[in-house]
């Protein structure tokens, strides 16, 4: 009699099934809110193949110590194939190659580790968002006034959004940047930041965050004066787009957060299955969300959601 196993060999017994690909998925910390969406589109990516199993871990918090040993662990339990957030691309390189030389298909996402030999990126063209960001900013403010900036340093990707930036203000030289804010990847910081550059930079014209921590909590631009200063923000998880309608933020850029994490199960399964990527940067694209279309916005957000 053959079960539900399928045709039953020549000797008797059963066909033991196919193992499934086992991709670890490493974000940049479990604490950063926008990775929960990451993890939800590679999960549903698993189980629409049928054929791969999501291996999820990470610093609870920002550490690039812990990040890079987690890493060492998956290669030492030798899986099919790693997808990562890196919290520093540089220091990740040599164990990145590491992994490449031990046969594991290594690609990056979110942040990318550049000058490593992973096979391929995928995510936002962080340069030119960083451009769309000053380019907001300096068409809020006329072309003049004084705007502060918070990054983390370290990361690829943030570090080159804050290069757009700076390029794009640098075109509007009435507009000066009176400080850049390093919130070495803590959300919880963020409020004491802007709290202190406010009090620093009382005549302060806008905030720029290249990453979504004023946006991750309602509390966090509880200094900002609305009626005097701007805020625009990576990031459009709740309650950002709650924070743009009260008028406490004006422009938000979206990530594709579902797809840092389909895209990487769809990539490693492909090159596990002898397919190399078309290109080895993969531009996600990127959405300028503004009171003009948030709603539109957030139905489409539902939708991906499944809500």
């Amino acid at each position: 009699m053959v079960g539900c196993g399928g045709e039953a060999p020549a000797g008797g017994g059963t066909v033991p099934a196919t193992p499934k690909l086992r991709f670890a998925i490493i974000p940049k910390a479990l604490d950063i809110p926008v990775f929960n969406y990451a993890k939800i589109g590679a999960e549903r990516a698993a189980a629409e193949f049928g054929d791969v199993e999501v291996l999820w871990s990470a610093p609870a918090s920002a550490d690039q110590l812990k990040q890079k040993e987690i890493l060492e662990s998956y290669i030492t339990q030798r899986v099919d194939g790693i997808a990562i957030s890196a919290l520093n691309g540089d220091f990740l390189t040599e164990t990145i190659n590491r992994a490449i030389d031990a046969g594991i298909p290594v690609t990056t996402w979110d942040s990318d580790a550049p000058k490593s030999r992973r096979i391929a990126f995928y995510g936002v063209d962080d340069l030119a968002s960083g451009r769309i960001m000053g380019e907001q900013a300096s068409a809020l403010l006329n072309g003049k006034g004084k705007v502060a900036v918070i990054s983390s340093f370290g990361a690829t990707n943030l570090q080159n959004r804050l290069n757009g930036v700076k390029e794009a203000l640098a075109k509007a030289p009435g507009i000066q940047i009176v400080e850049t804010y390093d919130i070495q990847e803590d959300a919880i910081r963020c409020a004491e930041i802007i709290a202190t550059g406010s009090r620093r930079y009382p005549d302060l014209a806008a905030w720029i965050s290249v990453g979504g921590w004023p946006v991750f909590t309602r509390n966090a631009l509880a200094a900002v004066d609305s009626s005097k200063t701007k805020v625009i923000s990576f990031d459009t998880i709740s309650p950002a787009l709650d924070l743009l309608r009260e008028g406490k933020v004006q422009v938000l850029l979206g990530q594709k957060y579902f797809g840092w994490g389909s895209e990487s199960v769809r990539l490693l399964r492909e090159i596990k299955r002898g397919q190399r990527p078309a290109a080895a940067i993969i531009d996600s694209g990127v959405d300028l969300v503004t009171r003009d279309n948030v709603d539109a916005y957030e139905q489409q957000w539902k939708k991906m959601a499944g809500q």
